[in-house]
């Protein structure tokens, strides 16, 4: 009889999955990520990671980091007060100005100097973790709840990888296809 996979069994080990200190760089964190690909084993080959774990100098994990974070850490400062989104449509179907016109030499300036700033000043907290042991129906239980595509994996208080929803969502594909 078959037995339910653990978090341990399905998580990416740390060493695998893409880590930075707090102290990096948005520059750096984005080369992180952009030179990791993920389980090259799995159907439809290797994914991209779509966050950065990040720790402090005993390898607590203070954060996460997702690449859309990195973006709009990125956002330079003569920006700064203008709005995020796309720009609305007008009553002629075309769409409003939101961005001044700027340069693309300055807006190339503006993104390098904020590429600068540590990860730590765009980090997120932590929503959840999920313990090396437990099992998968565990682990989707508190993905659901807490509203997370990623755990990290702790196995004795220490972060031993991450379980995606991707990894999750295979395995119960196997299970019930």
């Amino acid at each position: 009889m078959e037995r339910l996979k653990k978090a341990g069994e399905l998580m990416i080990p740390l060493d695998k999955y893409p880590h930075v200190p707090h102290w990096f760089t948005l520059r750096q964190a984005m080369a992180v990520l952009e030179k990791t690909k993920l389980h090259p084993d799995l159907p439809g080959g290797p994914s991209l990671a779509r966050f950065v774990l990040v720790f402090d100098e005993t390898y607590k994990l203070l954060g996460i980091t997702r690449r859309r974070d990195i973006l709009r850490g990125l956002k330079p400062q003569f920006l700064a007060g203008l709005p995020t989104q796309a720009p609305k449509t007008g009553p002629e179907g075309k769409p409003d100005p939101v961005l001044p016109e700027v340069s693309y030499d300055k807006i190339l300036q503006g993104l390098r100097e904020q590429a600068e700033r540590p990860v730590s000043e765009i980090m997120l907290p932590i929503q959840g973790t999920i313990d090396y042991e437990e099992d998968i129906f565990q682990v989707i239980y508190k993905m659901v709840e807490i509203n997370v595509s990623m755990l990290p994996v702790l196995r004795e208080n220490m972060v031993a990888g991450v379980v995606r929803s991707v990894e999750i969502f295979h395995e119960i594909a196997e299970l019930i296809l």
